[in-house]
């Protein structure tokens, strides 16, 4: 009669010190290479925003509040691959100092080898939710937001004394002076906003307010001369007070939200008054991308683990494992944009998002842990060994 092997706990959800200690490790490496990368990120990215300190005046303050709202957005993308970087390179380490070897030795299975990596992975997901549906929509928006005001605010900033100042490419300001209370004096604008109605306004002073994150200019003892162009004679129309908004075009004072920045409920259900219905499907796939693309932290890893525990152990290191998981990495990434850019054509195909990013960590978890889970069959005497 054959007797029965022992079956392994590697099923229990009670932690070893040895899980602990592999996992204090993946979650160390986790959080200095996420924010390693996203800093770098974040340092690139902000070279666009430059021209605002250099050319424009902006405080360095208000620079730095207002890119660091994007890092959320950076983490977002980048911690499943930083996920990968950390199981791959970790555990590639513990099998170059023979720990691996010895865990093995030691008689654990793959699986409880792989539960260090597989919390890690889990720790991933749940930070990848978060940010999609929580952090990042609402830091781009504070991010839309501050951007708009700054650029409106900048226009009454950027006027100088004796300086013709270009607002827009259709406005220009000019100020003779400007006395310490604020008050301008002997000004000019040359407004083209409207092409049949180009003018060109005189005033002896004036003051900037800010109205609703709107600049505008109130002028005093003015003109308003403009030409009329059927008889080519010019019109005069004297006042006592006028205000000209310097913020923007007639009828583009209200920003449009981006997808990006509209919570998960708003993209799922959008508002046709509000946005075309040609947006309908850029929202709805904007939704489906926050839901599924955590889990490919999940796939990422599993291809690290398969890398790392799959196969035999060698002495001297293999390369070709930890090279063919990357390109692997590299494959599912360009497989899920694909995927995205297919369903953003045709909604019908919008479960394949969830196939792309689940399916590769399937595969690696089979090819992993099959083995381990036919022998646990065999010796409970469910099926019979080979």
């Amino acid at each position: 009669m054959p007797v029965a092997r022992p079956v392994p706990r590697c099923f229990s959800t009670r932690l070893s010190i040895l899980d602990r200690y592999v996992l204090r490790q993946l979650l160390l490496a986790l959080v200095a290479t996420t924010g390693a990368l996203a800093l770098l990120i974040w340092l690139t990215q902000s070279l666009h925003f430059v021209s605002l300190v250099v050319g424009r005046g902006l405080s360095l303050r208000v620079f730095v509040q207002l890119t660091s709202l994007l890092i959320p957005s950076f983490v977002a993308v980048i911690l499943p691959i930083t996920t990968f970087v950390v199981v791959q390179f970790i555990y590639q380490r513990l099998g170059s100092d023979r720990e691996l070897t010895v865990m093995q030795a030691a008689g654990l299975s793959p699986f409880m080898m792989a539960r260090p990596a597989l919390l890690c992975a889990l720790v991933s997901v749940l930070a990848c939710y978060a940010l999609n549906l929580w952090v990042v929509p609402t830091a781009y928006h504070g991010f839309r937001q501050y951007e708009y005001q700054i650029r409106n605010k900048m226009a009454a900033f950027l006027i100088q004394d004796g300086v013709f100042t270009q607002v827009s490419d259709n406005m220009t300001v000019y100020i003779r002076a400007r006395d310490p209370s604020g008050m301008l004096h002997g000004i000019m604008v040359e407004d083209d906003r409207q092409p049949d109605a180009q003018a060109t306004i005189l005033a002896e002073e004036g003051s900037f307010v800010i109205t609703n994150d709107q600049p505008r200019i109130v002028l005093f003892n003015g003109s308003r001369q403009e030409i009329d162009r059927k008889t080519g004679r010019l019109n005069m129309l004297s006042f006592e007070r006028n205000t000209i908004d310097l913020s923007a075009p007639h009828g583009t004072q209200t920003r449009q939200p981006d997808a990006n920045e509209l919570p998960i409920t708003a993209l799922l259900h959008p508002n046709l008054r509000q946005f075309s219905p040609r947006d309908e499907k850029k929202m709805i796939i904007e939704a489906w991308r926050r839901l599924t693309s955590p889990l490919c932290a999940f796939s990422f890893a599993m291809i690290g683990l398969l890398s790392a525990l799959g196969g035999g152990f060698s002495r001297h290191g293999n390369i070709v494992r930890p090279v063919a998981a990357t390109l692997a990495v590299v494959a599912v990434q360009a497989l899920t944009l694909l995927v995205q850019n297919l369903a953003s054509r045709n909604l019908a195909l919008m479960p394949l998002m969830w196939v792309s990013a689940v399916l590769p960590g399937m595969v690696c978890m089979a090819m992993l842990f099959w083995p381990e889970f036919r022998i646990r069959r065999a010796d409970t005497g469910t099926i019979p060994p080979r």
